[in-house]
């Protein structure tokens, strides 16, 4: 199941890198892609943070798998960030599009602290994963605060 689940995340990835304009028929459709991307993210963030904070039993084994994941879901929220999707249903703030470069820079930052938790989970060690945890959820902080409406 774990091996399907990180082929699929793969493919997902590849087809992120496609063209926006040949990935989604509509700005909306571009919207609730990102959007489900976030949540899926959120899920398995949350699992970690939970063993993190000691909310939850700590498991090397399933924050290791959960913290696999995110590197490859991180990739996929910025296939949906494309011109016309700044209106509708969406919590993007504007600075988004006017600030691009800084915005991707924000993305690339996240991902980059996915693959550092995603390292430190491997390890086994509760002490590295909170320190990693705690980087990562103040990159996604730094964004939200910048670039998503409340």
């Amino acid at each position: 199941m774990k091996r399907l689940c990180i082929a699929l995340c793969a493919a997902a990835g590849l087809f992120a890198a496609l063209p926006a304009s040949a990935q989604f028929q509509k700005p909306e459709d571009a919207i609730k892609y990102r959007k489900a991307a976030f949540t899926v993210m959120a899920n398995h963030f949350g699992r970690v943070g939970a063993m993190a904070s000691g909310k939850a039993p700590f498991d090397a084994k399933v924050a290791a798998e959960n913290a696999e994941l995110l590197t490859h879901l991180s990739a996929l929220p910025a296939a949906g960030f494309i011109a016309g999707t700044d209106k509708g249903e969406t919590r993007a703030k504007p600075e988004i599009w006017s600030e691009a470069d800084k915005f991707k820079g924000g993305m690339t930052k996240m991902q980059d602290e996915m693959a550092k938790l995603n390292t430190a989970a491997k390890t086994g060690d509760l002490a590295q994963l909170k320190t990693a945890f705690g980087s990562a959820a103040q990159t996604c902080k730094a964004c939200h605060d910048n670039y998503r409406k409340e």
